[in-house]
């Protein structure tokens, strides 16, 4: 399967490691520096890309002041014949990001960015120029599309530790020149703290850069754009922001461990007793939109995460919220549920977009699992975190729901669903057949899970036969809470061939060791 090279890509990272070079990380101390201002504006957080379509793209940018955003795009890494967008203000009410709409870009082409900061009382002075790539989506069917995806980024205090590379993952997943990247949610982890060190198993300590914003749990606006921020100081994922464009959507982490809509913190918690978990989501919705290049979101209560992203004739990808407008976690056995894990706005969204989709592919971007039996972990009462609750029969609660869309699925002839999610820090494959289903109106579809980029990794979770996963592949430690410095961190990797539709999904390891491989033929059943 041959796939565009990008050009010159040293010449494409060059602006990302001049920008890594103005944050410079003491790993002797294991903390993060202050940006020091000086005599221009400066974008030592890097450039990063998103909602990329055949003829568009939005790039972001954060400022260390107040500056105008400027962007020029080119055909090539010389810039000599650039198009100039001029972009927002960017200020202390953004934490000075800000994103800038590229239109009008040529389909299935290597577009080169370079951003650029402006004094807003004098234009003419700026600071140096922070250069970025992206290929926009093919207009036709006979250019392969390749992405990776994953999820779980700085959890359980495992954080970035210099002295095994940072974030190394990005720099695998990067070096396979995907089109975008889908991040399946928990991209922050906002309930938890990065202490400066961590025991391992062998006696030594894993390391970690700190910051003052993840010595404690994130409760103000500020202390979200913190955690944010700290990610941006990882050498590897600001080369990687440079390269892949982002397709972000969130789960539970971004504002705390399994939360639900109308919950309240009780006693006993590093939270103040009382504090409500939506006035929580409504701040993290907010440094969301502010730290990832997503239109669709805002910084809006009502900003939907929820999203169709079109890649081209051969791939859809639909990006769910299953945190937003779920009901209350519970023993899951209720014998109706209209509410469920979706809500019902975003459940009758799904299938008529679905109905709508002519793409070969229709990834299903789930930020849960559907047969994994996820627990809340609330001691003393059987609460249930995702789909499935474990009773192996016919659907209750939040199944409800999902036997819904798959019956939906199945009588409008709606072929080529895949679905993808991370969540449970470790890789695996299910085959769902209504052969081995309590429930059985459905066609047979598979669900890949892959995780965590940098994260604890945990043992694998029991099934549950309602829908008739059968686990083809895993790979998950014995132990729970597994250090990035030990392995067990994963990504996946989709290829859909232009010429045949065949889709390729491969399970990967962090160094980009390929544990699994299936492929896929359009317009089947039953595979």
């Amino acid at each position: 399967m041959s796939h565009r090279p990008i050009p010159d890509r040293r010449s494409v990272l060059r602006g990302t490691l001049a920008a890594s070079a103005a944050l410079t990380l003491p790993t002797a101390l294991g903390t993060a520096p202050a940006l020091a201002l000086s005599g221009r504006p400066e974008a030592g957080w890097g450039v990063q890309a998103g909602d990329v379509t055949c003829d568009s793209g939005l790039v972001w940018v954060r400022s260390d002041r107040p500056a105008r955003m400027v962007v020029e795009t080119s055909a090539t890494d010389s810039f000599r014949t650039a198009r100039r967008w001029h972009g927002p203000l960017l200020g202390a009410d953004s934490d000075f990001t800000g994103t800038t709409r590229l239109h009008g870009l040529p389909a299935g082409e290597q577009i080169h960015y370079r951003v650029l900061l402006a004094d807003p009382d004098d234009p003419r002075r700026t600071g140096e120029p922070v250069t970025g790539t992206f290929r926009t989506a093919p207009a036709g069917r006979r250019r392969d599309v390749r992405f990776v995806w994953s999820g779980d980024l700085a959890g359980q205090g495992w954080g970035i530790n210099e002295s095994i590379g940072g974030y190394r993952i990005f720099d695998a997943m990067a070096g396979l020149d995907p089109d975008f990247f889908l991040c399946s949610g928990d991209n922050i982890y906002a309930d938890g703290v990065i202490p400066p060190t961590q025991a391992l198993p062998d006696g030594s300590l894993y390391r970690n850069v700190t910051t003052e914003e993840k010595s404690h749990v994130a409760i103000t606006l500020d202390d979200f754009r913190g955690n944010f921020r700290y990610n941006l100081l990882d050498r590897a994922l600001r080369r990687f922001n440079a390269q892949v464009p982002n397709v972000i959507q969130w789960d539970d982490h971004e504002v705390r461990n399994n939360w639900y809509p109308g919950e309240v913190i009780g006693s006993g918690t590093p939270y103040p007793a009382g504090t409500r978990l939506d006035d929580l989501a409504l701040r993290s919705r907010r440094a969301f939109s502010e730290y990832f290049p997503i239109s669709a979101v805002g910084g809006r209560p009502d900003g939907r995460i929820y999203r169709v992203h079109r890649h081209g004739p051969l791939l859809d990808v639909f990006v769910l919220d299953m945190r937003t407008y779920r009901d209350a976690n519970s023993p899951d056995d209720q014998t109706a549920d209209p509410q469920g894990i979706l809500g019902a706005a975003q459940l009758e969204w799904l299938k008529r977009e679905l109905s709508r989709s002519r793409a070969v592919w229709k990834v299903i971007a789930a930020d849960m699992p559907l047969g994994l039996v996820v627990p809340d972990g609330v001691e003393g009462r059987p609460d249930f975190e995702a789909v499935a609750q474990g009773d192996p029969g016919a659907p209750l609660g939040r199944e409800l729901q999902i036997a819904e869309l798959l019956r939906h699925i199945k009588h409008r002839r709606i072929t080529g669903t895949v679905w993808l999610t991370a969540d449970v820090h470790y890789t695996s494959a299910q085959h769902y057949e209504p052969s081995r289903a309590a429930f059985k109106d459905f066609e047979p579809f598979w669900e890949f899970v892959t995780g965590p980029l940098n994260a604890g990794a945990f043992p694998a979770n029991a099934l549950d036969a309602t829908f008739g996963p059968d686990r083809v592949f895993v790979k998950a430690p014995a132990a729970s809470n597994v250090s990035p410095a030990e392995g067990y961190q994963f990504f996946g990797e989709v290829d859909i061939d232009g010429g045949s539709g065949e889709l390729t999904v491969r399970l990967r390891e962090y160094d980009g060791t390929v544990l699994f491989t299936r492929t896929l033929r359009p317009g089947r059943v039953g595979q």
